[in-house]
């Protein structure tokens, strides 16, 4: 993944300033019909992201088109509402995007942890090669497939390979660190397979041509990739009503992605920097609600019991699990949108 230049924060928030501009002249099918809430003076909440994933896309445009006075996104995720150090990652975050299975292992150190909204879901699908000699999920038996261990691309692999009465011990596992030009994994040679999420899925397939196989099945399993905050957070009142507010922005930016992905592919690009056609291409793949996911729960509880025997530790309990669910802001911000305030 290239590095992001010093001054990457600035040259987005320009762009998207600059976008947010141009669409407000154009406002046919970009922009929901009720008004944007209204936000408090000093609504600068800071909110933070993996820029190099397309799930990201209703934040970004939540901010060019609603909010100009909201940072633009900042690279990162979950450690950044705590210490990042260990991250390399700046702190003080008031929003998190990440995947379901991060707020689990993330959850373990910080139990106030809060899931406030699902921004994004995101529908995998693994890539192989013909030839290796897979044509089947049962052909991945022995192979080396690429992942970044213990994601939600990974837990995606093994309920996958569960349908064949297997899991990740039946195949060979090569690590990766990092998602971008993890496809070149296959055509180095160096994997058969690969465990990821989008565009670096349909890059394979790009890649690979008439050698490649997509893989999937009856999984029951979507990424879930959400909204985090903390309980100290919501316990303020006035970051309180910066996030519901914000939070009612978002569920506008799903309504206006719907109708015209547009503007949204064209700022996913360039915050990713991946084409605009390669972004376009995958953008079937994900289903942005913004709205908290009804099987959200138990799909914690299904990874929580995978991840705890990776980890050689207890699962907890549906209880506790349930506590780190917060539905309270999305119902305030639905609330504020009803009132039009």
């Amino acid at each position: 993944m290239k590095a992001l230049p010093a001054n990457f924060g600035m040259v987005i928030r320009v762009a998207l300033m600059s976008l947010c501009g141009v669409l407000a002249l154009s406002a046919s099918g970009c922009t929901s019909p009720q008004a944007a809430p209204s936000p408090p003076p000093d609504n600068d909440l800071r909110a933070h992201g993996m820029l190099s994933t397309i799930e990201l896309a209703p934040l970004h445009y939540a901010i060019a088109q609603l909010d100009a006075a909201q940072s633009p996104v900042a690279h990162g995720g979950i450690p950044n509402l705590y210490d990042g150090s260990r991250f390399n990652a700046a702190t003080g975050a008031d929003l998190a995007g990440h995947a379901d299975t991060q707020a689990l292992r993330q959850s373990l150190e910080h139990p106030d942890l809060r899931i406030i909204l699902t921004i994004t879901k995101g529908h995998y699908r693994i890539v192989a090669k013909r030839s290796s000699g897979i044509n089947s999920i049962a052909d991945l038996k022995g192979k080396r497939v690429a992942m970044i261990e213990e994601t939600s691309s990974h837990f995606y692999l093994d309920r996958l390979l569960g349908i064949e009465g297997m899991s990740d011990r039946d195949i060979e596992i090569v690590s990766l660190m990092r998602p971008h030009e993890s496809s070149d994994v296959l055509m180095d040679g160096h994997a058969d397979a690969l465990a990821m999420w989008e565009p670096e899925a349909q890059l394979a397939i790009d890649k690979l041509g008439d050698d490649a196989i997509v893989l999937s099945g009856e999984a029951n399993y979507d990424e879930l990739y959400n909204l985090h905050t903390t309980q100290a957070k919501l316990d303020d009142p006035a970051t309180r009503e910066k996030i519901v507010r914000f939070v009612a922005k978002l569920i506008q930016a799903s309504g206006a992605i719907e109708r015209d992905p547009s503007a949204a592919i064209a700022l996913v690009s360039e915050a990713t920097e991946y084409p605009e056609d390669l972004i376009r291409i995958s953008w079937p793949h994900h289903t942005f609600m913004t709205s908290l996911a009804p099987e959200l729960l138990d799909t914690l509880v299904a990874e929580e019991e995978w991840l705890a025997a990776h980890a050689g530790r207890e699962p907890r309990s549906r209880e506790e699990l349930a506590k780190l669910i917060d539905p309270t802001v999305e119902a305030e911000a639905r609330r504020l949108l009803a009132r039009g305030q």
